[in-house]
């Protein structure tokens, strides 16, 4: 039996016991093999993968499109909580019948006149046949417009929530009545302006600039409200041909390339004592670039003057029926353009879709995208980006889209060959040591995304991604 002093530990004890070298101090002589740094927020990038890049000399990028008389589609925006909700009184120019109306005395009157009004799930707001002599705005919630189909059932004729509005043609004072029946989906507040209240602020100016402008969609345009150009077909004989030309917009659209920029600083005694086996500045640019990139494709989908989610033409953004993403609103989402190349979405919305087919006993197929097995629907690829947000209600948004200039699509814009180009729209220069012996280099990527036509990207909102 050996008896162990108890001065010593167990630990010394077992080290007399050893036969041979331990690994402690063997990796003492030992290499280590390394891996590069890695980065948990580098996501798969989807959208700067997928979109057609355009060289943008000059930094800007001009969109001509034909004249459009389009006006007076947009959404309107409201100020207020709880039982104190009013429209910002600028806002009512959003409404077609008040497009262009200069005076904003008149405006506040308007504004100060809208009664609040609730309603839960399936109340009625309006109902077809009767009188329309009022003005909806629909601060918060989701309703039906329903209508009569071709063979007499009921049918829903679109889907209309917060920021829409209905019923400005009562301001033009004609009699008028609901062509439709409106129903809320979901517990609604809603703004209303009977006309009688309009008749006490100034009805004879509302009334005259409501005509003007029903006057001038009378204009001859095509149904997306471009000027139309005059052709004949199928006559006979030698009769008169049209004249005609096709008319531009005055004042196009000019894309400025942003900028995202950063300055990597690297200590002269790290990038030439600590070079082996991997380069110390080599590293730290490609991490920085990554980072780069990541906030280059949050802000091509949040920015508001150029992100994708804020600049999709309001008559392509459309709402989800019953909340969850269901096959028939990605039906109704790639039904509203040719062509569309992908889809994007955030993962839970993915699952949520997921759900829902599932839930039909429906399976999409799965494709391999760059060496990625995605789900299709209807063909197209659902892509997945976590830059697209998710509110504190719990609903995000699906984008759809058409690609390319060639296809009057989507396109990304950067300007390549500046100087110290690191990669495409992309340059790291040099820009010197401090008296602390600190390398630093400016890191920029210049950048923009330009829609060429108002159909190509529609946008599913309110899509419930919580839902089981």
């Amino acid at each position: 039996m050996t008896v162990t002093d108890p001065g010593h530990s167990v630990a010394e004890a077992v080290e007399d016991q050893r036969r041979a070298l331990g690994t402690a101090a063997a990796r003492n002589l030992a290499s280590t093999t390394k891996s590069t740094p890695q980065m948990q927020g580098i996501s798969p990038r989807w959208l700067l993968r997928q979109l057609p890049w355009v060289r943008t000399d000059a930094g800007t990028y001009r969109v001509n499109r034909r004249l459009s008389y389009a006006i007076g589609d947009g959404r309107v925006t409201f100020t207020g909580t709880g039982s104190d909700i009013r429209v910002v009184p600028q806002e009512l120019r959003e409404l077609p019948a008040l497009r262009d109306l200069a005076d904003d005395a008149l405006l506040d009157a308007l504004a100060n006149r809208f009664e609040q009004r609730e309603f839960g799930v399936g109340d009625v707001l309006v109902e077809a046949g009767r009188p329309a002599d009022e003005v909806f705005l629909v601060a918060h919630g989701k309703v039906n417009k329903i209508g009569a189909g071709e063979y007499g059932d009921q049918t829903v004729l679109d889907v209309l929530a917060d920021g829409d509005h209905f019923g400005d043609e009562s301001l033009a004072g004609e009699d008028e009545r609901w062509e439709y029946t409106v129903k809320a989906v979901t517990p609604v507040i809603v703004l209303v302006l009977p006309w009688g209240v309009v008749e006490g602020v100034a009805a004879d100016v509302v009334r005259a600039h409501a005509r003007a402008v029903e006057q001038g969609r009378a204009k001859p345009q095509n149904k997306h409200g471009e000027a139309a150009i005059d052709i004949a077909a199928g006559h006979t004989g030698e009769p008169d041909l049209p004249l005609t030309f096709v008319d531009y917009e005055l004042a196009p659209r000019e894309y400025q390339l942003e900028v995202a920029q950063t300055v990597l600083r690297v200590h002269t005694r790290v990038a030439d004592l600590f070079n082996k086996p991997m380069n110390q500045t080599e590293q730290q640019l490609k991490l920085t670039v990554e980072a780069l990139r990541e906030r280059q494709e949050h802000e091509m989908l949040n920015n508001p003057r150029i992100g994708l989610l804020h600049n999709a033409d309001l008559k392509q953004r459309i709402h989800t029926r019953g909340g969850p993403p269901t096959p028939d609103d990605l039906d109704e989402l790639l039904s509203r353009r040719r062509k569309t190349r992908f889809m994007l979405a955030h993962p839970r919305a993915i699952a949520a879709f997921g759900r829902e087919v599932t839930r039909r006993g429906l399976y999409p197929n799965v494709i391999d995208v760059e060496g990625t097995r995605v789900m299709t629907w209807r063909g197209v690829p659902l892509l997945p980006s976590d830059k697209i947000p998710i509110t504190s209600q719990g609903t995000s948004s699906i984008l759809a889209m058409r690609v390319g200039e060639d296809d009057q699509g989507v396109v990304g814009l950067h300007q390549t060959g500046i100087p110290d180009e690191y990669e495409p729209g992309l340059s790291v220069r040099f820009t010197g040591i401090d008296e602390k012996a600190i390398i630093s280099y400016l890191v920029t990527a210049y950048y923009s995304v330009a829609v060429l036509v108002p159909d190509a990207l529609g946008v599913l909102e309110h899509v419930e991604v919580g839902r089981y």
